[in-house]
């Protein structure tokens, strides 16, 4: 009995792993469709907000 439950958990991890992969490479996917149309100063003026709101020196 213990071999069935250690195979589903292992099956179970599997595809919590899977899916997180798959969720990753989604998210990725669509970054890079946004900023490849957005503007250029758009993305300039995001990122740039994004280091003054972290505390990082960028003048």
């Amino acid at each position: 009995m213990n071999t069935t439950i250690s195979t589903s958990t292992r099956a179970s991890e599997k595809t919590t792993a899977l899916l997180s992969v798959l969720g990753m490479l989604m998210l990725g996917m669509v970054i890079l469709f946004a900023a490849g149309h957005a503007q250029s100063a758009t993305l300039h003026d995001a990122a740039h907000d994004v280091r003054h709101a972290t505390g990082f020196p960028c003048h």
